[in-house]
């Protein structure tokens, strides 16, 4: 089985209707439950098996429920891609210097996208540790990888995505459990919406690619990671941005 985050739309969801298509069962979770019980259908009318529910990976009594539920449901679990977040634009702190980000705006930010990724991960390690492993995939970011002006509290917890993922690859690699990270750029999502709208012209010019990534070309290789053909790979950091990073 399989646990997914943030499977309300984006890059959950085309994450969770690949490894679907994979043959796996599928737990689909996201503070949006609506969006959630829509992957779930899109699985099942693809004659896949997944299992919708409604969590808030910022408190931990709904990260032990949740992971509860879906081993409850649907079995061991096998996998899980950390992929929940929360972004500046969201917070109401879009484009603002680290000097002019709200208190409240980079404790919401630090909440979610670090403290909520590490509470899954957690309830995860101990349940793989106790079942013999497993594989984690983490979503960090390109500006987990760089500065970016503009996006400091979001890369700053991408930063801390990155040391989470590497610390933990080394703590459980002897109890058989893989902890990788992806770190798409610029992708066709909601989360692009604020960047799109103040620079998209300038956005694209950084990409050597000169597009968007699709929510599916980042799927591919969280998938391919959870799956034993990654079964060497493990504490990495794994770029999917149109060579955003070698330009």
């Amino acid at each position: 089985m399989i646990l997914i985050t943030g499977a309300a739309g984006g890059i959950g969801r085309a994450t969770a209707l690949a490894t679907a298509r994979e043959g796996a069962r599928v737990a689909v979770a996201d503070l949006d439950f609506e969006g959630t019980q829509e992957t779930a259908s899109l699985i099942a009318e693809a004659g896949g098996t997944a299992l919708a529910l409604r969590a808030d990976i910022s408190v931990s009594s709904d990260v032990d429920a949740m992971v509860g539920a879906a081993v409850e449901r649907l079995g061991r679990l096998d996998g899980a891609f950390n992929n929940a977040a929360v972004a500046q634009w969201q917070c109401g702190a879009a484009s603002k210097k680290i000097g002019e980000i709200s208190e409240e705006a980079f404790a919401r930010i630090m909440q979610i996208n670090v403290t909520g990724t590490w509470l899954c991960m957690r309830a995860e390690l101990e349940h793989m540790r106790q079942h013999g492993g497993g594989a984690i995939v983490n979503a960090s970011s390109v500006s987990g990888l760089v500065g970016r002006a503009g996006s400091g509290a979001y890369s700053a917890s991408k930063h801390a995505i990155n040391g989470l993922t590497k610390t933990a690859a080394v703590e459980y690699a002897a109890t058989g459990i893989r902890v990788n990270a992806v770190c798409p750029g610029f992708i066709d999502t909601v989360f692009v919406k604020s960047s799109l709208a103040t620079r998209g012209d300038a956005l694209l010019a950084s990409v050597p690619m000169g597009r968007l990534g699709q929510p599916e070309e980042v799927a591919e290789l969280v998938v391919w990671l959870l799956s034993d053909r990654a079964r060497y790979v493990t504490g990495s950091l794994q770029g999917v941005d149109g060579g955003f990073m070698a330009a």
